[in-house]
């Protein structure tokens, strides 16, 4: 079965397909996609995909989270099957192939087997889970979360998003509220993951593989500091609460703190909303986020430590208070190193350059490795561009990725 290969058109042609629903446009003739989970074009989305599987004549099922997953049998229905997949929703500036082509991937191993008329012993499925981004309802990878068990249905069922809409309402709405039971009653025998790197490293060195040896941990915490709004005009500097000043210091000192820990610690503020939010009007309320990551615990646990300190001590030298929510929070996970080394063999057995690297984005595959072997496949993102319409990988990069991922399951289905 070493000669097996996918078909890159087939595999370009749904990902340009799905890619449509929800389609962007961005700054320099690029597109991509904004499909926000169980949105109507998240529902569009599934109901594309899930056609898909159907027309390989896979069974779907839909558990109580939302997450499908196709099933094609092997010949021994007592074993496990091999799962494959991703996540289909977007960010609001999404690309076509973060999560996009994991799934869809795996759709093209099925169909490869199919046409090569390839008998298994182990079952395929593939699978995408509900709300990977977390950038609508948090936290991310909240539906492989439940899968597994780290999150109860109940519990993620009702979460709200920014605008108060509870989940358990947006997915019946959309008509994906399953009736699979959550967690699952049998895991996978394996799970691996085909996906772009989303950062430069691949393209910058060159190479055309990643063998993810594991996932970043992820602390995301929402910071609120709350003052005294006031009269930009006449209100003396010493006699200022701002919140805005401590809420400065604070995203300053976070690059100053993964820049003293160095090695993979990384952090970063992406949303800050400011209340009243005028130009000549001292605030009364800054409330952002913080997004701080290591490959290490214990590195992870001195970031949040040193920044959640200092925070305090701002605020209180500028007479404000300041709360803490935590949005999400992922110890480091390592993968299996039979499964890191079958990706390596395996790429280089077909002729790519391949390197061993963690991931710094958080992917279903972390919550996975906690009930199954797990692997991921990373090829190259362009520029290092991902969560973006300029988001690309080349046709080359994708096929080798896609073949690797086909030897990888072929090798698993048959263990």
């Amino acid at each position: 079965m070493e000669h097996l290969r996918i078909s890159i058109d087939r595999l370009l042609e749904r990902i340009n397909s799905l890619g449509e629903i929800g389609r962007i446009a961005g700054s320099k003739g690029e597109w991509g996609s904004a499909r926000l989970a169980l949105t109507e074009d998240d529902r569009l989305g599934r109901d594309l995909v899930v056609s898909w599987m159907r027309d390989l004549g896979m069974t779907v099922s839909v558990d109580g989270i939302g997450n499908a997953i196709g099933t094609w049998p092997g010949s021994d229905p007592t074993l496990r099957p091999v799962m494959m997949g991703s996540h289909i929703d977007t960010v609001r500036t999404g690309g076509r192939f973060d999560g996009n082509l994991g799934v869809l991937a795996g759709l093209e191993i099925v169909e490869t087997v199919q046409r090569a008329g390839v008998k298994l012993q182990r079952g395929l499925q593939v699978a995408f889970f509900t709300d990977e981004e977390g950038a609508r309802f948090a936290p991310d990878m909240l539906g492989s979360l439940v899968y597994v068990g780290g999150l109860g249905l109940e519990e993620a069922l009702d979460v709200r998003d920014s605008d108060g809409a509870r989940l358990g309402d947006e997915l019946a709405a959309i008509g994906y509220a399953g009736s699979m039971p959550c967690p699952a009653v049998v895991f996978p025998h394996a799970f691996v993951e085909l996906h772009i790197e989303q950062g430069p490293v691949l393209e910058d060195e060159r190479l055309t593989i990643g063998a993810v040896t594991g996932v970043q941990g992820i602390s995301w915490t929402e910071v609120t500091i709350t003052g005294q709004s006031a009269h930009a005009g006449t209100t003396p500097m010493r006699l200022r609460r701002d919140p805005m000043v401590v809420a400065s210091q604070v995203i300053a000192e976070s690059r100053a703190v993964a820049r003293r820990l160095g090695g993979t610690q990384v952090a970063t503020t992406g949303r800050m909303d400011v209340y009243p939010n005028l130009v000549n009007v001292v605030p009364a309320r800054v409330t952002f986020t913080l997004d701080l990551r290591n490959t290490e615990e214990e590195r992870l646990q001195q970031a949040e430590q040193a920044m959640f300190s200092f925070a305090r001590r701002m605020a209180a030298e500028e007479g404000c208070d300041i709360t803490f929510k935590s949005l999400a929070r992922f110890e480091p996970v390592q993968f299996e190193e039979r499964m890191i080394s079958m990706v390596e063999r395996l790429a280089v057995e077909l002729g790519h350059s391949v390197r061993r690297m963690p991931s710094g984005a958080g992917h279903d595959a972390q919550m996975l490795a906690r009930v199954c072997p797990t692997s991921m496949i990373f090829v190259p993102s362009i520029n290092g561009l991902s969560h973006n319409p300029a988001e690309d990988t080349a046709p080359a990069d994708l096929e080798a990725g896609a073949n690797v991922l086909l030897q990888v399951v072929l090798q698993l289905a048959d263990e």
